[in-house]
């Protein structure tokens, strides 16, 4: 019988469909071969601190917490807030708890540029101020030279900012995939990026409420 169940089962997996892909990361073109969103090497807390408030960092955030009853499917620009996926009440305490650590942790930010979806707009202005419209944040068009609608956000990730300060960017989690590689960067979770000029390392990720562990 035993014999007789193992080929069952293979056949079974075989023919039924494999997990579903979610709906917002379909369609998003895999990352280059070899790329991975985790540092390459664990750097301790205090050491990226020190790092950051000396500037020349790319700080990628998605979005924080969002409502997933609703989607973006009926949007008809990105001003149209009202047929997006928004931001849930914990999401906007998330983006100013985010601001305050910042601020305490003095960690200089020269420049935000945020994804022009109302949800990053949103959470880059509560926890930063005045952020810059961008579509190279989220996925700009591809060029007539190459078909890569993700190369203008690879280059932002791989220009160093001025000295003194770093750049934060407020997007989405499948633009961050499609550059970096997986593991998806979770709502409200940073990529503490070092720009290389042509290319870009992860130096650290950092949940939400994980900046003023940076300290410890």
């Amino acid at each position: 019988m035993k014999r007789l169940l193992a080929p069952c089962a293979v056949l079974l997996a075989w023919l039924l469909p494999g997990p579903a892909v979610p709906q917002q990361f379909q369609g998003v073109p895999p990352p280059a071969p070899g790329r991975s969103a985790l540092p390459a090497a664990p750097v301790p807390g205090p050491q990226v601190l020190a790092e950051l408030r000396k500037g020349g960092y790319v700080i990628y955030f998605r979005h924080t917490s969002t409502d997933f009853s609703r989607d973006d499917t009926r949007s008809r620009s990105d001003d149209d807030c009202e047929n997006q996926r928004p931001l849930t009440d914990k999401g906007r305490a998330e983006a100013r708890a985010i601001g305050a650590a910042f601020r305490e942790l003095k960690i200089p930010v020269a420049r935000v540029l945020a994804s022009p979806r109302c949800r990053t707009m949103e959470t880059a202005l509560l926890a930063f101020g005045n952020p810059e419209r961008s579509s190279e944040a989220r996925a700009g068009p591809a060029s007539p030279e190459s078909e890569d609608r993700y190369a203008p956000l690879r280059t932002v990730l791989a220009t160093p900012p001025g000295a003194g300060g770093n750049v934060v960017v407020a997007s989405h989690g499948n633009p961050f995939y499609a550059v970096a590689g997986a593991p998806y960067l979770a709502e409200g979770e940073a990529a503490v990026v070092k720009p290389l000029g042509k290319d870009f390392a992860i130096v650290a990720r950092v949940k939400w409420d994980g900046w003023r562990s940076l300290e410890k």
